[in-house]
Formats: C-alpha cells, structure tokens, sequence
C-alpha cells in the first residue's frame, strides 16, 4: 500500500519546526528516521496531513558526556551511532546488549532515539531501558520547555505524554553508579522480530557485596514499559544470591499482567519474563561482583 496525501515541510532550523507544529497540531508529524512512521503511513495506520522533516536540523542529534553525572543524547542520534560511539557504551551498557535486539542494520543506520521513544512501542527495547535507568525527557514547544522522568512519558499503547504541540528533544540518561552491572536480555521469534519479554537490569553493591540498589524494567509485557523495582526491593540489603534472585523473578511474574498475542500466549510471556528476570539479574551481579 502506499500513504495517503500530504504535505511534506523539511524544517531549517528547530524554532520552525516547533512553530510548524504549533501551526498544525495533531495534523502534523515530525518524520526522524522513519522506520516506525512510514510502514504506519504505508498501511494507513497513519494518516498525517503533514510531516514535518527533522533530518537537517544537526543540533538534534549528538552525545554529550561533558556535564559530569549526566550523559545527554539527542532525540535525532541515530542508533548507528550510539552503537559506534565505546565512550557512550561504557557510560550506559545496557545500550551495549540491547542495540543489536533492535531490528536489523540497515534499521539502525537510519531509525532514532527520539522517533523509536516517541513511537512507544511497549515491546521496543529502548523504552524499557530508559524506565530502568530513570533518563529524563526533555520536550520542546514553540512557547515552552519542560523536563520529565521516563515513568512520565510513556502513557499507554503507543502513546506519549506529549502534547500536539509539543516534540521530544533530548534525553539524559544517569551515569552509572559506582559498583554497579547491567543487563539486557530478550526473547524473540527470531532476530530483529519485536521482544516476547525483555528485561532491563542494574544491580549496585555495597561494599560488603551485598545489593545496595537495584533497578528492573521489562518490555513486551504490558502496555507500556513495567517498572518493576519494587518488585526488585527485596534485594536490597541481601547478597544476590540465586534464592533471592529467584524470590524476585516469581514477585515479577506475580506483578505482571501481560496482553498475549497471536505469537505467545500471556502465561508463555510471564514464563519468559520470570526466566529473563532471573537470568538478567544473576548476569548483571556477575558483572560488577567480577568487575
């Protein structure tokens, strides 16, 4: 199939897309890299009247590393280059093992961290990933700007907290804690196929070894990405072993409500998630406890 009619804008500058957007509200859409909006067209799943071209407005798009605790990524940095850029792996590892999950390469030379975040897709990676790692959102209009935590933004079903006026224009992420490993693993048909269950882990230890804190989010499971850190509390305070761990994975499984689809049944999908849980979990420990 092919998209209905509309009007094509490439922006020169930010203030004019902001401005474009605030002119055409709902009716509009920022095209970033495409690999979620134009299949959507395509099957007219959407229908914009018109889309409003980001890809030349480079102050979008970079890493910055500069501001201490803070690493701030921009909403048009494409995935090719944050799988390219070790300084940024280092500084958020979790995008390290999730990033080949995420579709094949000829995807990730193109799509965006803002675009793949401002779709909402709840089975996506990403998502799930800035939830475990409490990033902030930066959202841009033409007459304001405003910050909010990720548990703020994802809302539903493809669906943001963003107004119709309003874009997605930086993300910051928290650098690491001291003594602290990562994890993300997922189950898939096959590769590149959207995630069954996912699962987001960060452990932090004491200096004792034992769970000092402890960060779990998964994808695929719900409508939007599952914070599930208070079901990882208990944790806290204890050394990781695998009776705790696995104390952890059945409180997830018992704190989920997954949807099922024509792929994995809702029980298949709490399987997995409490299997991923405790194998996210044993592998992010095993990282910081060997570092």
């Amino acid at each position: 199939m092919k998209p209905a009619s509309f009007k094509y804008i490439a922006a020169s500058s930010l203030d004019q897309a902001l401005s474009l957007k605030a002119e055409y509200g709902d009716e509009a859409r920022f095209l970033a890299g495409g690999q979620s909006l134009i299949p959507a067209m395509n099957f007219r799943l959407a229908r914009p009247d018109v889309l409003i071209d980001l890809n030349r407005l480079p102050e979008l798009a970079g890493i910055d590393q500069s501001k201490g605790q803070t690493i701030r990524v921009g909403a048009m940095t494409r995935y090719r280059a944050l799988e390219r850029d070790q300084a940024f792996l280092k500084s958020c590892p979790l995008f390290a093992d999730a990033l080949p999950h995420i579709a094949h390469p000829q995807i990730r030379n193109r799509g965006t961290i803002g675009g793949n975040l401002s779709h909402a897709d709840p089975a996506s990676e990403l998502p799930a990933i800035a939830t475990a790692m409490q990033a902030r959102m930066t959202i841009r209009s033409s007459k304001s700007e405003r910050e909010i935590d990720a548990s703020e933004f994802f809302a539903g079903l493809l669906t943001t907290s963003l107004e119709a006026e309003e874009m997605l224009t930086e993300i910051a992420f928290p650098a690491p804690r001291p003594r602290s490993g990562s994890c993300f693993m997922e189950v898939a048909r096959r590769r590149g196929d959207f995630a069954l269950a996912g699962v987001a882990a960060i452990v932090t230890l004491d200096d004792q070894g034992k769970c000092a804190g402890v960060r779990l989010a998964l994808c695929g499971v719900g409508d939007t990405p599952v914070d599930a850190s208070d079901s990882a509390a208990s944790l806290i305070g204890q050394a990781c072993s695998e009776a705790a761990i696995e104390v952890v994975a059945a409180s997830v499984q018992s704190a989920i409500d997954p949807p099922g689809n024509v792929h994995a049944s809702a029980d298949y999908q709490r399987h997995i998630a409490g299997v991923l849980t405790r194998r996210a979990l044993a592998a992010a420990h095993e990282r910081v406890a060997h570092a």
